[in-house]
Protein backbone atom coordinates (compact mmCIF):
# COMPACT_ATOMS: atom_id res chain seq x y z
CA UNK A 1 0.00 0.00 0.00
CA UNK A 2 1.30 3.44 -0.92
CA UNK A 3 1.48 5.49 2.30
CA UNK A 4 1.20 8.80 0.43
CA UNK A 5 -2.10 7.83 -1.17
CA UNK A 6 -4.10 6.60 1.80
CA UNK A 7 -7.80 7.37 1.84
CA UNK A 8 -7.27 10.35 4.13
CA UNK A 9 -4.52 11.78 1.89
CA UNK A 10 -6.71 11.30 -1.20
CA UNK A 11 -9.55 13.15 0.57
CA UNK A 12 -7.18 15.94 1.61
CA UNK A 13 -5.84 16.22 -1.94
CA UNK A 14 -9.34 16.41 -3.40
CA UNK A 15 -10.33 18.97 -0.75
CA UNK A 16 -7.27 21.06 -1.53
CA UNK A 17 -8.03 21.03 -5.27
CA UNK A 18 -11.66 21.94 -4.59
CA UNK A 19 -10.77 24.81 -2.25
CA UNK A 20 -8.13 26.13 -4.65
CA UNK A 21 -10.65 26.11 -7.52
CA UNK A 22 -13.25 27.75 -5.29
CA UNK A 23 -10.77 30.48 -4.33
CA UNK A 24 -10.10 31.18 -8.03
CA UNK A 25 -13.84 31.32 -8.77
CA UNK A 26 -14.42 33.73 -5.87
CA UNK A 27 -11.59 35.94 -7.15
CA UNK A 28 -13.15 35.94 -10.62
CA UNK A 29 -16.53 36.84 -9.15
CA UNK A 30 -15.13 39.79 -7.20
CA UNK A 31 -13.08 40.96 -10.21
CA UNK A 32 -16.19 40.95 -12.40
CA UNK A 33 -18.53 42.54 -9.87
CA UNK A 34 -19.09 45.52 -12.18
CA UNK A 35 -19.29 43.58 -15.44
CA UNK A 36 -22.81 43.69 -16.92
CA UNK A 37 -24.47 40.28 -17.44
CA UNK A 38 -21.77 38.47 -15.43
CA UNK A 39 -23.05 35.41 -13.58
CA UNK A 40 -21.08 34.40 -10.48
CA UNK A 41 -19.39 31.01 -10.46
CA UNK A 42 -20.21 28.56 -7.67
CA UNK A 43 -17.98 25.56 -7.01
CA UNK A 44 -19.62 22.53 -5.40
CA UNK A 45 -17.98 19.42 -4.01
CA UNK A 46 -19.31 18.56 -0.56
CA UNK A 47 -22.59 17.11 -1.82
CA UNK A 48 -20.86 14.90 -4.37
CA UNK A 49 -18.35 13.65 -1.79
CA UNK A 50 -21.11 12.97 0.77
CA UNK A 51 -23.09 10.99 -1.83
CA UNK A 52 -20.01 8.94 -2.74
CA UNK A 53 -19.21 8.17 0.91
CA UNK A 54 -22.84 7.13 1.56
CA UNK A 55 -22.64 4.82 -1.46
CA UNK A 56 -19.45 3.28 -0.09
CA UNK A 57 -20.96 2.76 3.37
CA UNK A 58 -24.04 1.08 1.90
CA UNK A 59 -22.08 -1.35 -0.27
CA UNK A 60 -21.24 -4.92 0.79
CA UNK A 61 -17.49 -4.38 0.29
CA UNK A 62 -17.32 -0.92 1.83
CA UNK A 63 -13.55 -0.82 2.37
CA UNK A 64 -12.74 -1.70 -1.24
CA UNK A 65 -15.35 0.69 -2.61
CA UNK A 66 -14.24 3.75 -0.65
CA UNK A 67 -11.06 4.30 -2.67
CA UNK A 68 -12.86 3.91 -5.99
CA UNK A 69 -15.65 6.26 -4.95
CA UNK A 70 -13.19 8.82 -3.59
CA UNK A 71 -11.42 8.79 -6.95
CA UNK A 72 -14.78 9.40 -8.67
CA UNK A 73 -15.75 12.35 -6.45
CA UNK A 74 -15.33 15.55 -8.44
CA UNK A 75 -16.12 19.20 -7.93
CA UNK A 76 -18.25 21.17 -10.36
CA UNK A 77 -18.27 24.84 -11.37
CA UNK A 78 -21.78 26.12 -12.05
CA UNK A 79 -23.22 29.52 -12.91
CA UNK A 80 -26.61 30.15 -11.33
CA UNK A 81 -28.94 32.18 -13.52
CA UNK A 82 -30.45 34.32 -10.76
CA UNK A 83 -29.67 38.02 -10.71
CA UNK A 84 -30.66 40.76 -8.29
CA UNK A 85 -29.24 43.80 -10.06
CA UNK A 86 -30.55 45.86 -12.94
CA UNK A 87 -27.39 45.28 -15.02
CA UNK A 88 -28.05 41.51 -14.75
CA UNK A 89 -24.87 40.98 -12.72
CA UNK A 90 -25.46 38.48 -9.92
CA UNK A 91 -22.36 39.21 -7.79
CA UNK A 92 -22.82 40.30 -4.18
CA UNK A 93 -19.31 41.52 -3.31
CA UNK A 94 -19.81 41.36 0.47
CA UNK A 95 -21.05 37.77 0.26
CA UNK A 96 -18.15 36.81 -2.01
CA UNK A 97 -15.57 38.41 0.32
CA UNK A 98 -16.97 36.61 3.36
CA UNK A 99 -16.94 33.32 1.45
CA UNK A 100 -13.37 33.98 0.33
CA UNK A 101 -12.23 34.47 3.94
CA UNK A 102 -14.08 31.31 5.02
CA UNK A 103 -12.52 29.40 2.13
CA UNK A 104 -9.04 30.68 3.06
CA UNK A 105 -9.44 29.32 6.59
CA UNK A 106 -10.58 25.96 5.24
CA UNK A 107 -7.62 25.86 2.85
CA UNK A 108 -5.25 26.69 5.71
CA UNK A 109 -6.77 23.82 7.75
CA UNK A 110 -6.30 21.36 4.86
CA UNK A 111 -2.67 22.44 4.41
CA UNK A 112 -2.13 21.93 8.15
CA UNK A 113 -3.69 18.46 8.00
CA UNK A 114 -1.49 17.44 5.08
CA UNK A 115 1.57 18.75 6.90
CA UNK A 116 0.57 16.86 10.06
CA UNK A 117 0.09 13.59 8.15
CA UNK A 118 3.47 13.97 6.48
CA UNK A 119 5.13 14.74 9.84
CA UNK A 120 3.69 11.53 11.30
CA UNK A 121 4.97 9.59 8.30
CA UNK A 122 8.41 11.23 8.65
CA UNK A 123 8.56 10.26 12.33
CA UNK A 124 7.63 6.67 11.47
CA UNK A 125 10.33 6.48 8.81
CA UNK A 126 12.94 7.84 11.23
CA UNK A 127 11.79 5.42 13.92
CA UNK A 128 11.03 8.07 16.51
Amino acid sequence: MDLLSSNSMVMLEKSMNFLWTKQAALSDNISNSETPNYKPKVVTFEENLRDKLNQAAAGPQAKQNIRQLLDQAEFAVVEPQESTRMDDNGVNVTEQMVEMIRNSYQLQYVYGSISSNLNILRMAVRGQ
